[in-house]
């Protein structure tokens, strides 16, 4: 039956140049190597599918390039997904419009060129970038070369996805164990002839499972090496201009690569609905301005240098997250929010004051260190936070270990404000100070796991100034628009729509993992 199966697919593929690319219907191309896939794509239509025949595919150099349509992509998907592995030096590269990748699974594998870019790009070639394209139900796990002790880890680096081109998506898809230098997922923002651009990207990277992000130590010298990070986009030379991309409702668990597990090097980007799990990285605001951080769960259980947000340049906000058990650091770089230290003068790739930052109905529970002002101040990083506000947010110790105090001032910033918040549990920080009430805001666990103002809680409906981005909170439940409540959670009876994700609620459908 299977050598039947191969003749008939044999056969299939030989009427290719007997067909006319006028054809109408879709159609199914059974694939079964890269070669074969260069082969149908110069036929294929908008709508058209290549099936991948299950198996191992070993060093096959994947290049997946054509034209799809609105509504009618042309599409490359495993037979069966998870069962199409490739391995050895196997990658993708996808070029055009309305491309769709579907169910492959990396591992196990590794890329040997030196100066390789990624396991899987979002462009065929230099002059071929993708947009409106999909990599969805797809894994790349264990995708690294092999150590050797007596060489430094950061040589040999890649990244594990690139995206260039502009709309495009990654989702429902799973990333663990990489191991090697580099970023494992990069938006780049540049053009076809790779220089950069200021035109936005509008990709959006959903739905997926980043885990197992090993910590990369030190080199030769002693420093601490970079490229660690789960997810950067941009870079310093055009970081003052925006991307617009959106990283929504992904889980990323353990991934302590390097301080900043999340690199936004541009402007205007969104981090949504998020859960992070045990990870010693940040969400890190490096470059660019006007970013949004709403509606996260950061759940650090007392792991040592977990970390929330750390927040550099101007005009972000802040809103609706949920951080407990963040154990931060000794080095001020990590808090549940760190709004960082700025350079006069800042080069692009240095660190730009912060400015006109709104951290705002925030619940803080449990944190070994819960906000920061002025971290990371040396002799170079001498600008304090300016023009910023602190408002209706929730820092409360409940059960949690003896603390430092609730705000950490490392810098005495310039005509902050502070308005509506509660806080309770430790010493406060800062001298008293109209804006923050010092009182038990009377919050209780609920089934959920999560610390909820109970019934007369101190923080129903005393929120105070005009917030209009404020509409709903990290339930999803409307805030009120006449008394919203402080912290995180509006009291409600209304139904919930977002709550912290686990595993189980993003990813490939196909892999799970205990």
């Amino acid at each position: 039956m299977r050598v039947l199966r191969e003749m008939t697919r044999l056969w299939f593929l030989g009427l290719l140049t007997l067909l006319t690319p006028a054809k109408t219907l879709a159609a199914d191309w059974p694939v079964c190597s890269a070669a074969e896939i260069r082969s149908v794509m110069q036929m294929a239509q908008p709508g058209d599918t290549l099936v991948m025949c299950n198996g191992v595919w070993t060093n096959q150099p994947i290049v997946f390039e054509g034209d799809g349509e609105e509504g009618k992509p042309i599409t490359l998907r495993a037979e069966t997904p998870g069962q199409v592995i490739l391995t050895g030096s196997s990658s993708l590269k996808m070029g055009g419009t309305y491309l769709i990748v579907d169910g492959l699974y990396f591992t196990g594998g590794a890329l040997t060129q030196f100066g390789a870019n990624a396991v899987v790009e979002f462009r065929s070639r230099a002059s071929r970038h993708c947009h409106y394209c999909r990599l969805t139900n797809t894994v790349i796990e264990d995708y690294n070369p092999v150590e050797d002790p007596s060489r430094p880890r950061d040589e040999f680096r890649y990244r594990w996805v690139s995206l260039y081109g502009t709309h495009n998506w990654v989702d429902h898809s799973g990333f663990t164990g990489k191991t090697n230098a580099g970023s494992l997922l990069v938006v780049v923002r540049r053009t076809v002839d790779n220089q950069l651009t200021d035109e936005p990207q509008h990709h959006k990277i959903e739905r997926n499972y980043f885990k197992d992000r090993p910590f990369l130590g030190r080199d030769a010298e002693g420093n601490l090496i970079n490229g660690g990070d789960i997810i950067t986009i941009g870079e310093s030379g055009n970081s003052l201009s925006d991307s617009l991309t959106t990283v929504e409702s992904n889980v990323f668990e353990r991934c302590d690569g390097e301080v900043e597990l999340i690199s936004s090097k541009s402007g205007g980007n969104k981090f949504l609905y998020n859960t992070f799990i045990d990870s010693q990285g940040t969400l890190t605001l490096r470059h660019g301005n006007g970013a949004l951080v709403a509606g996260n769960f950061f759940f650090g259980n007392d792991q040592p240098d977990t970390g929330g947000v750390r927040v550099i340049g101007e005009d972000h906000v802040v809103i609706n997250n949920y951080f407990s058990g963040i154990a931060g650091s000794a080095d001020t770089f990590r808090s549940a929010v760190n709004l960082f230290n700025g350079v006069p003068n800042s080069p692009l790739n240095g660190h730009f004051q912060v400015k006109n930052a709104v951290i705002a109905f925030n619940t803080f529970v449990d944190n070994q260190r819960n906000i920061i002002i002025g971290g990371g101040k040396n002799n170079q990083r001498t600008l304090p936070p300016l023009d910023s506000k602190i408002a209706n947010n929730i820092v409360v110790r409940v059960t949690g270990p003896d603390t430092p105090c609730l705000i950490n001032v490392v810098d005495e910033p310039i005509n902050m404000t502070y308005e509506g918040n509660i806080m309770y549990g430790a010493c406060l920080g800062v001298p008293p100070v109209s804006g923050i009430d010092m009182i038990d805001p009377n919050l209780a666990l609920s089934d959920d796991g999560l610390y909820r103002p109970a019934t007369g809680s101190w923080a129903i409906d005393r929120a105070v100034g005009d917030y209009p981005v404020v509409t709903t909170d990290m339930d999803g439940q409307p805030r009120d628009d006449g008394f919203k409540d402080v912290g995180a959670d509006e009291l409600s009876t209304a139904s919930i729509t977002r709550r912290p994700l686990t595993p189980e609620d993003v990813g490939a459908p196909w892999f799970r993992q205990p």
